[in-house]
Order: structure tokens, then C-alpha cells, then sequence
């Protein structure tokens, strides 16, 4: 401080001692300079908040201590201070200090008089609300961090916004997210943000060991470390600035802690390279502020990230598993009807075939209609027909019809070979469009059970009908058929003999309900999540027994379910399931009508039964409108 000879004038009644003294005890900064804004009088908290030495601020004009802007907006208040004669308050200043820190002060500012009445300078109160400031800022960055995290679901674009904000609330030179790869025992930087953007692109590219450098510290003591000097440390990792071609001349780690029991650490926020001044402990617990704030989004947005990876690579393997299929398909067609047809010349011509010959030609033929039916099924469930097919075989016979007749000919039993080739052609590759209808289900279900009825005529489960009126169903009638044949002949082949399917017709809640049910061999638990999700059959592959449709264990192919549901998405109805599994017969023949499991009219299944009903609900017309 000045000596007492420089005390202001005689307005000021008051002893110098106490005077000084006074002065010395206030926290705040007092000061007076003259009408330049040299200054020549202040305190000691002056000094304390300059961060200098008494004579470093003797004499010195405040523009000494200020950026050029902050001086001119200075020299502005002091102008208009002189100008009017009245005091300022809450005058906002902006200072720097001996070791480069920007201090935030609020100024006061009155006229000084002599002894004459001139005006001779101008004194005031100095606080420091840099802390203040710094507090408010902080809340305000953290506010609207956590206002918008919510509008960051991938990782990369949270993690931009995070450094972003981590690098301007800091005054840091480059700020990161450092992220740990467990599986590896690495950390690599996921997202960085410098004033070097070239720097900022190298830095995404470098991996180091979990147990190096600063973040391996912070990663083994779960706390923040500030490094002042990056020179002097020696668990500063150099190899990241060579790498990276940026040099860290400070940096300040904290942990980014997802969960706090089991604690479980997922990385580090790091921040380097202060502009002005060093990291403190207002730095540590701002960082760390964000670093709770955002730990638990960043987990979110990897694990969201790791899906929609997971999800693009299962969409990428069903793309390729149906372009198999598709292929398979068409692949499988051409053969099967060539030996479908050859199979047919040659039962012709084997008319009196031995008894052994007659029951190999049965298998054969059983074999190759379910091929058939199952590519049927499959062109169900794609549902991708293949015109350009069709069309190139057409054209082609159209192309070649008087050869193929003048060839045809030749055999006087088939002179329409061209048109019969035609048609199979037609049959087996060209498009065929699936009108919706309106149907009486009862009738539908009664006409259809008819024609069923002697293809498990030689069963010894009974198949009972029962129907009533129901609303009309609006669905094309060969979809209709395929499920009513689908569930009957399903229920039909899980029932052993002495058991009892029954199919019945009723009006539901929302329009007609078809229901199958049986007290066959059941689905187990577990099966029910799957029963509609592929081709899923009901009994493992090696208990098959390769027989006739309709009978006992006689093979599924696995698809009807699934073009069931298929079906149901395409028509609007739904379809649903319930099972009760119960273990399967010791004999191909099944249990006999007086053994567990199996009820007779009248009387309640057994504790050690099982069975399956399938509910296929039908919306009315008027529901299907408002449906669309």
C-alpha cells in the first residue's frame, strides 16, 4: 500500500491509521487512481486479486491488466462516470493476473475531488466473483447438457455434443471421451474435439494399454488427476502426443462410472491444455459433475449402438437366408416336376408291378408329393413369384409349339403335348393371384371337413365337427382351405390312436372363431415361443417315421405354422395357440384309447394328458373396414 501522504483529501474525516487499517481488514479490493486510471492508492485484497506484488500495480494504468477490449469498456464506465458525475456499481471487469489467469471482478466508481473541487481521479470497491461466475456457468453448461442428452441416441453425436461442451466450459485446448475395450484391456478415444482438428481426426485412431498413461491412473484409483506439467509426471503417457502430433503441456482425468454397485468404470472425460491458467479443483468437481451427469447415457447409447449393429447384421443374414431360399426353391422346382412326371410315365408303365415293386413305388411317390407340397409351402411364405420365368418358358413354347406337336404326334395317346406343357408350365411358374372373398365359415369348414374326411378315414382318432352361425370372413378360399387343412392334419398326426380331435365354427367377440383342438402328444412349454416364429415342427427329426399324411408321427415339414402366421399378417385375423405336453408314446402305434392321457366322450383328460388347441379369430367385415 501507499503511505499515508497519499490518502485522499479532506473530505475524508477519518485518521489515516485507522483508515489504513480498515482498508487492509475489508475482503474486497479498495483502489484509487487518478484521472488516467494510473493507480495510486490500494489495499492489500487488491493485490491478493491482481495476483501481484505491490510495486506491479503502483503506478500502472488498469488497461495494464486487461485485454483490449476489456479496456475499452473500461475506459467507457470511467468516461461516463466523469461525464455525469454519478458513481457506477456492478461494473464488470475482466482482469489477468501474473500467471495468466482470467479473473471476473464486479468494479464500483466514484469521482475523487481536492481540496479545490476539481475533479482529481477515481476510487472504488474491487470483489472477485470469478467463483461465482465460474458456479453459474457450471449450472447453466449442466442444465443444458442434461436438457440435451435426450436427443443424442447414437454414440458418436452424444459424445461430439460432451467434448464439445467439456472443451468450451474448460478453456481447453482439446477435450475427449476415452473409452475402455475390456475384452482388449485398452482405451481408445472415441470422440475428440481440439483446436488442432487435424490432431483431433489422429487421436480417434490411437489405442493404448487400460493399465498407461494418466486415464491407467485414474482407471486404477477411480479418482481425478491434474497434471500441472506433463514434462515432469511419470505416468504421463508420451506415445498418445507422438501419435497424435499434438503436444499436452497439462491435462486434467476424470472417471466416467456407469454404475455404482458393482462399481463399474467405462472410461475417462479428459481435458487438456488450459488456455488460461491451470486446471483446479473448481475444474475437477465441474468435470466430474459432467462426468455422473453423462456415464449413464454413454453406456446407454454403445449398448443402443451394439444393437442396431446386432440388428443390421441379423437383417443382413435374413436377406441372405431368404435369397438361399428363393434359390433353392426355384432350383428345387424344375427337378421335382421332372421327377414327379417321370415318376407318373413310369407307374404307367409298371401297371402289374409285384407287391414289393407296388410298395416301393408308394414311398416313391409319397416322398415326392411332399416335396411338392412343401415347395408350395415355401412359395406361400415368399411369396416373390418368379414371372420372368414364367414369361421366358412361355415365349419359349410359344416359340417351339409346332416342333413340339409335330414331335408329339409321333405318339397318336398325346397329340396336345404342347398345351400340356403349356399348363404345367402355367401350374408350376406362373403368377397366381389370391382374390379375397366373402365366405360363410360354418359352410366353408363343413364342405371342406367333407373332402378331408377320407384321408384319415384309416385313423383310429375321432375328428368331430361342430359348427354354428358365424359372421361372414373376407379371405380368397384357397387360403382358407390351406389353414383349415393345415390345422386339421397337424392335430390329426400329433393324436395317437384312441384320441379325439374336434374342429368347431362360432361366433366370437369380434366375428367368426374357427378353433382346433386335440388330446394328442402336445407342445412342451418352451416349443409355444417358437410354434410360429420358422419352420418348427412339434418332434425332433429322428423320431420321425416316414409315412402317409394323416398318420401317427407321420413327418412334419415344419412350414405350416409359419404360413399360418404369415397368412394371418397378409388377411387380417389373428391366430393363437396353448399346449400341454405330455411324453410321447413308447410305440409307433401310440397309447391305446384305455391308456393315460387319452379321453373318451364325456370324460376330463388326466393329469398326465396333453394336447393343443389352436384359436383362429376372424374379424367381421365391418371390422376389417376399420381396419383398412
Amino acid at each position: 500500500m501507499n503511505d499515508a501522504t497519499d490518502i485522499p483529501g479532506p473530505e475524508v474525516c477519518i485518521d489515516p491509521e485507522r483508515y489504513r487499517v480498515l482498508l487492509e481488514d475489508v475482503a474486497d479490493g479498495y483502489y484509487e487512481t487518478d484521472l488516467k486510471g494510473n493507480f495510486t492508492f490500494f489495499n492489500g485484497s487488491l493485490c491478493q486479486i491482481f495476483g501481484r506484488e505491490p510495486g506491479e500495480i503502483r503506478g500502472q494504468n488498469y488497461r495494464s491488466f486487461m485485454d483490449a477490449a476489456n479496456a475499452d469498456y473500461a475506459l467507457q464506465q470511467l468516461n461516463r462516470v466523469y461525464r455525469t458525475e454519478q458513481g457506477l456499481t456492478d461494473i464488470a471487469w475482466e482482469i489477468v493476473r501474473k500467471d495468466g489467469e482470467v479473473r471476473f471482478l464486479e468494479i464500483s466508481a466514484n469521482l475523487i475531488y481536492d481540496a479545490a473541487g476539481n475533479k482529481a481521479g477515481f476510487r472504488g470497491i474491487s470483489r472477485d466473483v470469478t467463483d461465482k461466475r465460474r458456479i453459474e456457468r457450471n449450472n447453466e453448461t449442466l442444465f443444458r447438457i442434461a436438457q440435451a442428452l435426450p436427443r443424442y441416441r447414437s454414440l458418436d453425436p452424444l459424445l461430439g455434443y460432451i467434448t464439445r461442451e467439456m472443451r468450451e466450459i474448460l478453456d481447453a485446448g482439446g477435450a475427449s471421451v476415452i473409452l475402455l475395450d475390456e475384452a482388449a484391456g485398452e482405451f481408445y478415444f472415441q470422440v475428440a474435439v481440439y483446436d488442432d482438428t487435424e490432431a483431433g481426426r489422429r487421436i480417434k485412431e490411437i489405442r493404448f494399454p487400460a493399465d498407461r498413461g494418466i486415464a491407467g491412473q485414474v482407471y486404477r484409483t477411480r479418482e481425478p488427476v491434474i497434471v500441472q506439467n506433463t514434462a515432469t509426471d511419470p505416468n504421463f503417457f508420451v506415445e498418445v502426443d507422438r501419435q497424435s502430433g499434438y503436444p499436452t503441456h497439462n491435462m486434467l482425468d476424470v472417471p466416467l462410472i456407469a454404475s455404482a454397485e458393482p462399481e463399474r468404470m467405462i472410461g475417462v472425460l479428459c481435458a487438456v491444455n488450459k488456455k488460461n491458467g491451470v486446471f483446479d479443483d473448481t475444474d475437477v468437481k465441474m468435470l466430474s459433475t459432467i462426468a455422473a451427469t453423462v456415464a449413464l447415457p454413454i453406456e446407454n447409447a454403445r449398448i443402443t449402438d451394439a444393437l442396431k449393429q446386432s440388428y443390421e447384421e441379423v437383417k443382413a443374414l435374413n436377406r441372405a437366408k431368404e435369397r438361399v431360399i428363393h434359390h433353392l426353391s426355384h432350383e428345387l422346382k424344375t427337378p421335382v416336376s421332372v421327377l414327379s412326371a417321370s415318376f407318373g410315365l413310369l407307374k404307367k408303365r409298371l401297371p402289374d408291378a409285384d407287391e414289393r415293386s407296388r410298395r416301393i413305388i408308394e414311398r416313391v411317390g409319397r416322398s415326392l408329393d411332399r416335396l411338392l407340397t412343401m415347395q408350395y409351402e415355401i412359395e406361400d411364405i415368399l411369396r416373390e413369384k418368379d414371372f420372368r420365368t414364367h414369361a421366358m418358358l412361355s415365349t419359349l413354347i410359344d416359340a417351339c409349339a409346332d416342333a413340339l406337336e409335330t414331335f408329339a404326334e409321333m405318339d397318336a395317346d398325346r397329340p396336345d403335348m404342347a398345351e400340356r406343357l403349356r399348363t404345367c408350365i402355367n401350374e408350376r411358374f406362373g403368377p397366381r393371384e389370391a382374390t379375397p372373398k366373402r365366405l360363410r365359415l360354418e359352410r366353408f369348414v363343413e364342405d371342406r371337413m367333407r373332402e378331408l374326411r377320407p384321408k384319415f378315414a384309416h385313423r383310429g382318432c375321432r375328428v368331430m365337427l361342430r359348427t354354428s352361425p358365424a359372421s361372414p370372413v373376407f379371405i380368397p378360399p384357397e387360403v382358407l382351405e390351406k389353414i383349415i387343412d393345415g390345422l386339421v392334419r397337424n392335430a390329426v398326426e400329433n393324436t395317437p390312436d384312441g384320441g379325439r380331435v374336434e374342429v368347431t365354427v362360432q361366433e366370437g367377440k369380434n366375428g367368426a372363431k374357427l378353433m382346433v383342438e386335440d388330446n394328442g402328444i402336445g407342445i412342451s412349454e418352451e416349443d409355444q415361443r417358437l410354434v410360429f416364429e420358422s419352420n418348427f415342427t412339434t418332434r425332433e427329426t429322428d423320431q420321425y417315421a416316414s409315412r402317409n399324411p394323416y398318420d401317427f408321427k407321420a413327418g412334419g415339414r415344419g412350414f405350416d405354422l409359419l404360413r399360418m402366421k404369415i397368412f394371418s399378417e397378409r388377411y387380417g385375423f389373428s391366430i393363437g395357440l396353448t399346449s400341454r405336453r405330455r411324453a410321447p408314446a413308447s410305440t409307433d402305434a401310440g397309447p391305446r384309447p384305455d391308456e393315460p392321457g387319452i379321453r373318451r366322450d364325456g370324460e376330463a383328460p388326466d393329469d398326465g394328458g396333453g394336447g393343443t388347441s389352436v384359436i383362429v379369430q376372424f374379424l367381421n367385415q365391418d371390422k376389417q373396414d376399420e381396419n383398412g
